[in-house]
């Protein structure tokens, strides 16, 4: 969420920061309409001011003239209509600044000046790393699976319906292998602190971290309570020290999480279908890092070179994306993408995406910490990466790795986790 100044004080940046993510036509009325009802709150607010000072004033002279046995009964038809005009006052006040928070709940944050403009197309891929395999006749992963028995997809789909996963044998010992190498890493190399956390969530939660109320389309909640399955380890995680207050001796902060992820992907029929490139469960490792605004830039570039070694310890050839402006996420103010080539589907996918939101969660979390003993609290920088997300490095996995007589060799990194050098 946006600080309310800044449609007092940036307004034009505001203005400008919808264009260059190609919203300043849908979003500018929206804009236009929360400044003149912050405008108009900010009158409010004074004028409640200005009444109740008038009838404090003349419920204290209403006092004096009764001790004086002089007649108050002008006074007092005064001071109770100065009562009614507060209340009308103060009703409109509460629908101005419920109009108000409602729209700045749907105004996307602002992304940095290094993200270009643009849509999808103005991506710039920073850097490779790997060379991805190109022979002809490598399979896609779901064929090689299923002959391996190792993704069951039809008894998901019996159990659950499309867009569920059974993995069996080496495949269900290949996510818990893949489990155990992320967090291993990330706390033992990165010093992550690992958490264990709910995969059930309260709508606060959801709201501090931007997936409600704009995409609550998108979530599983439960039925009868304000709860919902979470998408990301990210929603609890962030919000572990939601309205809470941090020193700036425990700056920067991190955290890793491994979750399952609950996504209906609603608007998203017909992409993606075959194998396990898009599900509606799926696990995956987290970061979380909470930074200084000073330090936050540093700590999005460390986070997702943490995200990268670990594709360079499965071998799997990545580059990383840096989005446009256009095709950053609602809460984010930069983003990497990273994606691994799957050459069995021949297409480079998605594995991580690493994304800082400067102050834009933490405002709406309340998350503060205080720079030094007397300060003034600031808002803390939060920042988040896949560290990895399962699916789609196992289909890269199988696909990167198959040999011609069926069998995936398993990478060296993950050996020790699994045991066996392949999987046949």
């Amino acid at each position: 969420m946006h600080d309310l100044k800044s449609l007092r004080d940036q307004i034009d940046a505001l203005r400008d920061g919808m264009r260059r993510r190609g919203k300043l036509e849908q979003l500018g009325p929206l804009i236009d309409r929360a400044e003149a009802l912050d405008r108009d709150r900010r009158l409010n607010i004074q004028a409640v001011e200005e009444r109740k000072a008038a009838r404090n004033a003349t419920t204290q002279e209403v006092a004096r003239r009764k001790k004086a046995k002089e007649n108050a009964d002008d006074l007092v038809a005064q001071s109770r209509a100065l009562g009614e005009e507060i209340g009308r006052l103060e009703t409109e006040l509460a629908a101005a600044e419920s109009e108000l928070e409602r729209i700045m709940y749907e105004i996307p944050n602002i992304t940095l000046p290094e993200v270009p403009s643009g849509g999808e197309e103005c991506n710039v891929i920073v850097r490779e790393w790997g060379t991805p395999r190109m022979e002809p006749g490598l399979r896609p992963h779901w064929e090689i699976a299923e002959s391996l028995g190792i993704i069951d997809l039809a008894r998901g789909a019996k159990i659950s319906g499309s867009g569920f996963v059974v993995y069996r044998g080496a495949g269900a010992r290949l996510v818990r292998s893949l489990m155990n190498l992320f967090l291993d890493v990330h706390t033992g190399e990165h010093g992550y602190e690992e958490v264990w956390v709910p995969v059930v969530v309260n709508r606060a939660s959801m709201t501090g971290t931007a997936q409600l109320p704009k995409f609550e389309d998108d979530m599983y909640a439960l039925r009868d309570e304000e709860m919902f399955l979470i998408p990301t380890a990210e929603v609890p995680v962030t919000n572990l020290y939601r309205d809470e207050m941090l020193d700036a001796a425990q700056l920067p902060r991190g955290f890793c999480a491994y979750s399952p992820c609950f996504r209906r992907e609603a608007g998203s029929a017909g992409k993606d279908t075959r194998g396990i490139l898009r599900v509606h469960e799926f696990d995956k490792v987290e970061l979380v890092r909470y930074a200084t605004p000073e330090s936050s830039g540093h700590e999005h570039e460390l986070m997702t070179q943490h995200a990268t070694t670990i594709l360079e310890r499965l071998g799997l050839p990545y580059r990383v994306k840096l989005l446009a402006a256009g095709d950053t996420g609602f809460a984010s103010a930069k983003t990497y993408d990273l994606e691994t080539y799957a050459p069995g589907v021949g297409a480079w996918l998605e594995v991580s995406s690493s994304s800082t939101f400067t102050d834009f969660q933490a405002r709406r979390a309340n998350i503060r910490f205080r720079p030094a003993p007397g300060e003034k609290p600031k808002f803390v920088h939060t920042l988040n990466a896949s560290g990895l997300a399962f699916p789609r490095i196992i289909a890269s996995v199988i696909e990167h790795y198959q040999q011609a007589d069926g069998s995936v060799t398993v990478p060296d990194a993950l050996r020790p986790y699994i045991g066996a050098d392949s999987i046949r």
